[in-house]
């Protein structure tokens, strides 16, 4: 292990509020129907009650926020779920109202910019996933269980919200359910409790996360330390990031086996990309089958489906894992600059390679070039619009404009680059615009006009020294 990977995960973190962001309160173009730009949600703290038969959710959530600008009025994020009682610093609005996935609370006198104001929202309804443009997103029944997936705008399916990704706040999520299941959610296992055929499971997270990405899996899950028995005293003596499985009983061997590297997976990316922005990482296996992995802050989900040591399996654990750097530490502010998540996780799997042996990271860029090569030149990544935003173009050719960064640069400058990156901007939302700065604040180099073809323009350009 790197001496970067020695630093203590708590010690990393130690910093709870996110940096000020220059990225103003704004719709996100790609999404203009979600969120609010009148206020910003500091701390939501949520209470769940959870029929697992009926897929029934009962709900109170109560919100701290700040109001940004003058207002008579709030409009929150929720969908499909009823408002059944509402305060708002202990009073009742004026007039509460809910249409077209919108909880519009009237207020009786105007906020003011800069004011706090307490939220308390009691909420029911049978929860089920928001459609649009990508599919379904939200809560989800599996065979047995729930799944949510909220990327990128399914939290209002459980929750209200301020359902913009540039709103990060903190989280408690406590879940009530059925006995014999547990609850999984971001952060920290705080509290367990069993009364009668009932469990509560209690968490925080008190790291900045925007609203896409707070989750609730529900399922007949053990819970398994990756750490494989080691003792407590090793474990804190090599500075290893606390890893968890969540997975049933059946398939607990398998997942084991196919994330046995996921270890030195933690610790090739410390060393790459500076200290792990969280207290800990579970990975939540389903007995479903799933299209693909999903990621939440702290957490990712996989199917049964992908559990296998094949490189596909071990590039998909890997991608899902260095979401918690890019993706959930740090967070787009705007939907459009999406390659700074999912590029860098598509060059993290190309990182990894290279780690495991597998192959070099420029011959996995060589064999995405040709690929790209033969394939319509009609998107642009930097902004592709909300029909294409989870092209898998962009995916490989914001990798790519990585890798030409990294062959420009030389080794040592690139990543010096994503420590740099990834430790200023540690909690934050962030843009295009923000890398580059930073880019060429580190390297010396015109890296706006590299990445100016590889990300606004048509045409695909020819790859550094190939």
């Amino acid at each position: 292990m790197s001496s970067n990977a020695d630093t203590r995960p708590e010690e990393a973190g130690a910093a709870a509020a996110p940096p000020e962001s220059p990225c103003p309160a704004r719709l996100d173009p790609y999404l203009p129907g979600s969120g609010s730009t009148a206020f910003a949600v500091l701390h939501y703290d949520l209470d769940l009650e959870v029929k697992l038969a009926a897929n029934r959710l009962s709900g109170r959530a109560r919100l701290t926020a700040r109001i940004l600008e003058p207002v008579q009025r709030l409009e929150l994020d929720l969908a499909r779920l009823a408002a059944s009682k509402v305060l708002v610093n202990g009073r009742r609005p004026k007039k509460v109202s809910h249409r077209g996935g919108k909880l519009i609370l009237a207020l009786a006198s105007e906020l003011d910019a800069g004011a706090d104001v307490e939220l308390d929202i009691r909420y029911e309804g049978s929860p089920a996933p928001v459609r649009g443009l990508w599919g379904e997103v939200g809560w989800e029944e599996l065979a047995d269980g729930v799944l949510v997936a909220g990327q990128p705008n399914g939290a209002p399916s459980w929750f209200p919200c301020n359902d913009r990704p540039s709103d990060k706040a903190t989280y408690r999520i406590a879940v009530t359910t059925d006995a014999g299941y547990r609850a999984v959610a971001n952060g920290d296992l705080v509290q367990h409790s069993k009364k009668s055929s009932r469990e509560t499971w209690e968490y925080r997270m008190d790291r900045p996360m925007a609203s896409y990405l707070a989750t609730v899996q529900i399922g007949r899950y053990g819970l398994e330390d990756l750490a494989d028995g080691q003792p407590e005293s090793v474990i804190s003596s090599r500075g290893i990031v606390r890893q968890h499985i969540a997975v049933p009983g059946p398939l607990a061997v398998d997942a084991r086996s196919s994330l046995v590297r996921q270890e030195h997976m933690m610790e090739t990316f410390i060393a790459r990309f500076g200290a792990y922005p969280f207290s800990q990482y579970t990975v939540v296996v389903t007995e479903d089958e799933l299209e693909i992995p999903l990621e939440a802050q702290s957490l990712s989900v996989l199917g049964s489906n992908h559990l296998s040591s094949s490189w596909e399996a071990q590039r998909l654990i890997a991608h899902e894992l260095s979401h918690q750097w890019f993706g959930n530490s740090l967070t787009v502010a705007r939907w459009q600059d999406i390659w700074l998540h999912e590029g860098f996780a598509c060059y993290a799997e190309w990182i990894w390679s290279e780690e495991s042996g597998s192959m070099p990271a420029a011959a996995r860029a060589n064999a995405a070039w040709k690929r790209l090569a033969a394939l319509p030149q009609d998107i642009v990544v930097g902004d592709p619009g909300p029909e294409l935003m989870f092209d898998d173009r962009v995916y490989k050719r914001g990798a790519l404009a990585l890798e030409a960064l990294r062959r420009s640069v030389g080794d040592a400058a690139f990543y010096r680059l994503l420590r740099r990156w990834a430790t200023e901007h540690r909690y934050g939302s962030v843009d295009t615009g923000m890398f580059i700065a930073v880019a060429e604040a580190e390297t010396g180099f015109d890296v706006r006009s590299l990445l100016d073809a590889w990300l606004f323009s048509r045409g695909l350009p020819a790859l550094p020294g190939r």
